[in-house]
């Protein structure tokens, strides 16, 4: 069933934030949490692992580069402009 509720905008992106570095959508962290208020889950799941919470971090990084727009980075432009700076410096 799909159910259509209002959450205020600062409580939505700390869940959003915090279901992320646990790996899981926010639609399964709403239906434990809903399991367990109705007490048919003895409690909610233990906080991810180091090692998970970190995959997650290195899974976020990766889209992120992958739905960067194409072109030079910021750094890439970054150095390009250091090197055109300092070959104005350089007598001739």
């Amino acid at each position: 069933m799909k159910a259509t509720i209002d959450i205020p905008d600062a409580l939505y992106r700390k869940v959003k934030a915090k279901s992320a570095l646990l790996g899981k959508p926010v639609r399964e962290v709403t239906v434990e949490l809903y399991q367990h208020w109705l007490g048919e889950k003895e409690e909610p799941q233990p906080e991810a692992s180091p090692e998970t919470w970190l995959e997650s971090w290195l899974a976020a990084a990766d889209e992120a580069v992958r739905a960067a727009p194409r072109g030079p980075s910021a750094r890439e432009i970054l150095i390009a402009d250091r090197n055109r700076q300092d070959h104005r410096r350089t007598p001739k």
